[in-house]
Parts: structure tokens; sequence; C-alpha cells
């Protein structure tokens, strides 16, 4: 009988260093696809410049993050969630073996870094026609694309009305998620923080790095995170993001809806104005 072919499993020679040997390389090509597919998400230069508002407002073409600033019911509630949180592409839902684009539909979630990375920076969009470098304004139509990391094509924030099918994983409320087709499910409106004051700021341009609401358009509920619904990813726990208008007892909008979209710092090509120092007081007004 002709003799076995020689392979670890035979349990001849050197046959324990083989099978140990082969274990070494199943584990570093699992390291390899984990490192591979973070360097997709993060972008092959891993930061990314945003657009500086030389007037403080926010305009269509201007590439931001999209910030839910630090609050105090987090510190009450959840005071291992402090911090300001970021939107980002959801990493768990990106698959290593479609390196060159993201499957739509792509799920999303809130992040601790602050830093901008391809994953949590988006265009502003126009949906209506209007020019790159137009200031938005208060209760118009604005998309959200993603940036960078992906050359092939750009993603689209997006929601839809809640059904049996159709909800968000850990709060069973409206889904957040981004698509690969602009519709009436990928418009938003920047909303006045002030309910008393909105109709008086309709049509003003939307200023950066302020509090707001982001309203979505075709449901009228509010992006949101509650800070109480995370998962762990590579890069340690996030948060989910829905759209939920939660409202106190004055009929006004809680902290879980605030927003900032965060601009780029003039004074510092990598920065971001929520790293700018506060300007120090002159002396005139120091006691």
């Amino acid at each position: 009988a002709a003799m076995a072919a020689y392979r670890p499993g035979v349990l001849i020679g050197n046959w324990k260093e083989d099978a140990c040997l082969e274990e070494v390389m199943v584990e570093m090509l699992r390291i390899s696809v984990s490192y591979a597919k973070i360097v997709l998400i993060l972008g092959s230069d891993n930061s990314i410049q945003l657009s500086v508002s030389k007037d403080g407002f926010v305009h269509f073409g201007d590439t931001v993050m999209i910030l839910n600033p630090d609050n105090k019911s987090s510190v009450e509630n959840y005071p291992g969630v402090c911090g300001s949180l970021t939107l980002a592409i959801n990493l768990d839902e990106i698959s290593m073996y479609s390196a060159k684009s993201l499957q739509a539909p792509c799920g999303v979630s809130a992040v601790k870094s602050v830093d901008p990375v391809g994953r949590n920076s988006f265009c502003i969009l126009s949906v209506d026609g209007d020019a790159v470098g137009e200031p938005i304004r208060f209760g118009q139509n604005f998309g959200l694309g993603t940036t960078g990391g992906f050359s092939d094509q750009m993603l689209y924030l997006a929601s839809d009305h809640k059904s049996f099918i159709r909800f968000a994983k850990k709060s069973y409320l409206q889904q957040v998620f981004l698509t690969n087709e602009l519709s009436y499910l990928t418009c938003w409106q920047a909303t006045f923080l002030d309910p008393q004051l909105r109709l008086e700021y309709e049509g003003f341009p939307v200023p950066a790095n302020s509090k707001m609401i982001i309203t979505h358009c075709h449901t009228n509920r509010s992006l949101a995170v509650p800070r109480n619904f995370w998962t762990r990813s590579y890069f340690g726990k996030e948060y989910e993001v829905i759209c939920h208008t939660y409202l106190d007892s004055h009929k006004a909008e809680e902290d879980k809806n605030y927003w900032e979209i965060v601009t780029g710092n003039p004074s510092d090509k990598d920065g971001t104005m929520i790293h700018r120092p506060n300007p120090q007081p002159r002396r005139d007004q120091k006691e």
C-alpha cells in the first residue's frame, strides 16, 4: 500500500511543531484580517481634515463631525458614559471581504472618539439643488454622506418608521442606518434648540459648533443617543443611535437629542473646534 502523504495529522517527524505552526498561522491570519478591517474603516491615513467655517455657519459640501455633547443626564444616570459621543459607521457590520465598499444598508453608532477619522466624518449634502458653499438654514432639508476610507461609493444617513421587521436592535425604537440611495428617507433638518424661538429662527443660517436638534423629515422624529444601549466593538463600547424625540415636562427636547455640527480648527489643520482652547478673558473682565 502506498504510504500516506505526510501532514501534521500523521504524527510522524516534527508533527508537534508543524501542528503548532499551523495554529500560529491561522491566528496570524485572523489578526491580519481584523487589522485590515480596522484600517479599512478608519481610512488609509487614519485622519480626516474637517472643513473650516470662515463665517461661523455650516455649509453644503462641508466635511464635519456630528457630535452628541456631554450632558447632565448621562453623568447622573450613566456615569460610565460621560463625555461627548460622535456619530460613526458601525464597525461590526462591515465585511473585510468587500474591502472597497460598504454594504448597504449599514448600521451607525455613537463612539467616544472625538478625533475626525473616516468612520465618524460626514459630508453635508444638498438634496434640493443648493450650491456647495451656501449655508444650510434652520428648517431646510439636507443629507449626511460618508466620507473617508470608502473610495468607490457614498452612503447616506437614513431612517424610516418602525415596523415588525425594522427597528433598533437594543431599544426597539426607530432605527437609524446608512443606505446607498438618496430619497425622502435620507432628508434631515436642523431645528433651533429653544422651542419658543423656533419660528423666529426658521430660515436663518445654522451656526457650527452649537447645540441644535437634528430632525428626520419623513418621520418628524429627532436623532438621539439614549446612552443606556451599547455593544462592544474593536474600540470598546459603542452606543445605539436612534430616531426618537425625548421631551421633558416643558415639552422641550432632552439632551439625548442635542447635537453639534463640528467643524475644523482654523489654527490647527488636524484639529477641531471642540479642541480649541477657550479665549482668555480681557483684563477689564477680570475681578
